[in-house]
């Protein structure tokens, strides 16, 4: 259970995947009654009301980084945090395109004029959607579209997936298409995939069309089975703090990409089909194959050690044993930094004061580079870690991290 680029839309180019949120930290949702405001702006563009509003959130990863790509386990939940889309249909195979958090006015696109890598703009996440869907098979023949989001953006909470997975449930409902959540999963990661030329995984799409409330969503990035763990730390007297480091996520140097096809090279050389068949157990001898491969050894090692950890999490959440994920947590920490080496110091120093100040558990999660990471608190615990971590950013001179609750949420849903 991996997320493919664990999370949040690689960079590629100039495009940039985390424009379209403005990354307001509060309670996240945006629905309530937003919905109505929403639909108005939308009204406001395009002079008619909307068929409907849309929501579909930002995930946190619990444990199982960069095992996606690799028909590997992860386990993310989603977040409060939403990007909500009002569409309607239009028949004439034109694309209206608006979001409220970015500076511009409607982008106008035809839908026979979509084509891979041809935009780098944040239009390049629901034009790939489209183009998709299109070339699946899938009549969809146009539609006028306005978002608005509070995804956090560039801080590893998938805001692409969130707005791509919103326009592919809304396109689902209105052209009547029959797909279930898994199914648009994989359609939007084939619009990232290959339309925006970033070559993530499945997680992040399937946490946004999957998951449910109060609960980590199990998932086998190979055949995309998928279990609902409960997971209300409320009830159990704890606490996910998500902090976002201010770190932008970003991949546009091509170390996420050099990752995987260093984890295609290891999967190549062991014989195997992708590491996730490279047994737990039998990880030593296979590290002994790979020689003096010592880039690929270590990718190897991270892979198949994380998977493991995502087991491990499951069993210990199924067994009630939900503090004993922390040191779990820990070692997926290490294993980014000095194997997979995606950490940053921003990301280590939270880590390293929340475990210094009490924290039950803490790593980095996402695609890595910057981003968040998420801490496991005692619940009375929560605002003496927060403080520690706020004041050793300070005395380090780095940004102040944004820091809130991840409470586990609902998946992809219209509201209205």
């Amino acid at each position: 259970m991996s997320e493919a680029v664990e999370g949040e839309a690689v960079e590629v180019g100039a495009v940039d995947a985390g424009s379209v949120g403005s990354g307001s930290v509060g309670s996240g949702s945006v629905e309530s009654g937003a919905e109505v405001a929403v639909a108005e702006r939308f009204e406001e563009l395009y002079g008619t009301a909307p068929e409907g509003v849309w929501a579909a959130p930002g995930r946190v990863n619990l444990i199982g980084e960069h095992t996606d790509y690799n028909d590997g386990f992860v386990m993310p939940f989603a977040l409060p945090h939403t990007t909500v889309a009002a569409v309607s249909r239009r028949t004439d195979g034109v694309l209206r395109l608006h979001s409220s958090d970015v500076d511009g006015g409607v982008v106008e696109l035809t839908l026979d004029g979509l084509a891979p890598e041809s935009d780098r703009g944040w239009t390049a996440y629901p034009a790939g959607v489209v183009w998709a869907l299109r070339e699946a098979g899938h009549a969809v023949t146009g539609a006028d579209v306005h978002l608005t989001s509070t995804v956090p953006t560039g801080a590893g909470l998938s805001s692409s997936a969130a707005l791509e997975v919103v326009v592919a449930l809304a396109l689902n409902d209105l052209f009547d298409l029959g797909l279930k959540g898994w199914q648009l999963a994989r359609l939007c990661q084939r619009a990232e995939n290959v339309y925006v030329g970033a070559p993530t995984g499945i997680m992040d799409q399937t946490a946004s069309a999957c998951c449910e409330q109060g609960h980590a969503l199990f998932l086998d990035t190979r055949d995309l089975s998928q279990k609902q763990i409960p997971f209300d730390l409320a009830a159990q007297g704890m606490q996910l703090l998500v902090v976002d480091t201010q770190v932008k996520h970003s991949h546009s140097e091509g170390e996420y990409g050099k990752r995987r096809a260093g984890c295609e090279k290891g999967a190549a050389l062991l014989g195997v089909d992708a590491l996730r068949d490279v047994a737990y157990d039998d990880l030593d001898a296979a590290l002994e194959r790979l020689g003096d491969e010592e880039e690929v050894r270590r990718l190897v090692r991270h892979i198949v050690t994380e998977n493991h950890r995502v087991e491990q999490v499951v069993a210990l959440l199924e067994a009630g044993g939900t503090r004993a994920i922390g040191p779990v947590l820990i070692e997926g920490h290490a294993s980014l930094r000095d194997d997979f080496r995606i950490s940053c110091p921003e990301l280590d120093l939270v880590v390293d004061t929340a475990i210094a100040s009490g924290a039950l558990g803490a790593r980095m999660t996402g695609g890595g580079f910057g981003g968040s990471a998420i801490v496991l608190v005692e619940s009375a615990d929560a605002d003496t870690v927060t403080k520690a971590i706020q004041e050793a950013f300070a005395a380090a001179d780095f940004t102040t991290p944004r820091v809130f609750v991840a409470v586990p949420s609902a998946g992809a849903r219209r509201v209205s």
